[in-house]
């Protein structure tokens, strides 16, 4: 590379944080092969509140997965998370007023907020798995609206890292 006629060598090759996530070691447990989208269910039937709600909650998960969210990067570039009751929450959100309003919500809004758009798909399947323990994802944490959660359960992260819920489903 050429700079008013002096050859500078070439520009140091940059990585970024996300490219760390190579060098990650792998879930001992196999994760599931990738299968297509399943359409959204069926409407339950309008006498049935539980059916409703679990129809209500199949949407909106499969909209997550779908959907780009923005999640925080921590000062070493990882994704930040939160720990609760033994359970370890990626912190997601849904546009970068979300974001901004959990800064102000910390009495953080003065420092600069670096983050990385990332699938919800990728965040259950491959994310989750990688942190040790329970793991889930909290959506719009902290949000006026009512934020979500992704619990690790069956049905939301691979069952290889789902937490047994000992026959409640």
């Amino acid at each position: 590379m050429f700079d008013n006629g002096v050859d500078v060598g070439e520009p140091p090759a940059r990585r970024s944080k996300i490219a760390d996530l190579v060098d990650w070691p792998a879930p001992e447990a196999p994760l599931a092969p990738y299968e297509a989208p399943v359409p959204a269910p069926a409407a339950p039937p309008e006498d049935d509140p539980m059916a409703a709600a679990r129809h209500k909650f199949a949407v909106l998960l499969g909209e997550f997965r779908r959907t780009a969210v923005l999640v925080p990067l921590d000062e070493a570039g990882d994704l930040w998370s939160a720990e609760q009751n033994g359970v370890r929450w990626i912190c997601a959100f849904s546009d970068k007023e979300a974001l901004a309003r959990f800064a102000l919500a910390r009495g953080e809004s003065g420092r600069e907020w670096t983050y990385q758009a990332v699938l919800g798909a990728r965040l259950l399947d491959v994310m989750v798995p990688l942190l040790p323990g329970p793991a889930g994802v909290a959506l719009d944490a902290g949000s006026v609206d009512g934020g979500m959660l992704f619990p690790p359960v069956a049905g939301i992260v691979p069952d290889a890292v789902a937490v047994d819920l000992g026959g409640t489903r």
